[in-house]
């Protein structure tokens, strides 16, 4: 399966998934220039208002281009860097929210390993335009299984290592993401690991998003999910000052 992505793939996805909000935002900027010909803005006034919606159009665009256009980061170096022993006898998941842009990255790393994707999307509590929207475009890697967030269809004490890259912030609810994150804990091997890779809702990420950024969690909520999941180690990397890559066990 061919991996390589297309130039500015990374923003060009931003752009397609939140149209909306992009079409929103052109709208009222437009509304607000053309309401100066009406109004008696005060021109300091005006152009603090233009700049700061020209900002929250433009920043969010930046700053993913530079993250998943330009600084390797589906190079995956940094899970290279983690030394994740690969064999026949490994067993390995990757699971996502219906956006699968990962599977074959990861299988290409470790080829010799089994992997199993897993879906937990559900179209009645995810309900995000964007990630509907994703999953008209996903890559589909074979077998990948539909499942709930609170179910993981394996035994206990399985598997090797969860790949949960860029897709449990879509659940939304705390008592969910436990409760996923517990079914984590309960089929991961006990020196397994789960590595999760997200932003943060945090000063970098307000900066890049504006009020985007609330889509996010913050490392305290992760961590207080991990922690009541079962999980003892919660160890963070940072990968640019806009993503955290967690090894957890």
């Amino acid at each position: 399966m061919e991996i390589k992505r297309r130039n500015f793939q990374g923003v060009l996805n931003i752009l397609s998934f939140n149209r909306h909000f992009y079409v929103v935002g052109f709208i009222l900027l437009a509304l607000i220039i053309g309401s100066n010909y009406i109004f008696n803005w005060s021109d300091s006034l005006y152009l603090l208002v233009v700049l700061a919606f020209i900002y929250g159009l433009t920043m969010p665009l930046f700053v993913s281009a530079y993250v998943y256009d330009f600084s390797g980061f589906y190079n995956f170096d940094w899970l290279k860097k983690m030394k994740i022993e690969d064999a026949k006898d490994k067993f390995n998941l990757n699971i996502n929210a219906g956006f699968d842009e990962t599977s074959f990255i990861i299988e290409s790393i470790l080829p010799n390993s089994k992997l199993q994707v897993y879906d937990f999307y559900n179209a009645k509590q995810h309900t995000e335009p964007a990630i509907v929207r994703a999953r008209k475009v996903s890559l589909f890697y074979p077998n990948t299984q539909q499942i709930n967030s609170n179910s993981i269809p394996l035994h206990d004490n399985s598997v090797d290592n969860i790949f949960l890259i860029s897709a449990i912030h879509e659940i939304r609810k705390q008592d969910e993401k436990v409760r996923f994150l517990k079914e984590c804990r309960r089929v991961c091997k006990p020196n397994g690991h789960v590595i999760m890779v997200e932003h943060l809702r945090d000063f970098p990420n307000f900066v890049a998003f504006t009020i985007g950024f609330t889509h996010f969690f913050s490392k305290a909520t992760w961590k207080k999910a991990f922690e009541e999941a079962g999980f003892t180690s919660f160890n963070e990397t940072k990968f640019t000052p806009f993503m955290s890559i967690f090894n957890c066990n």
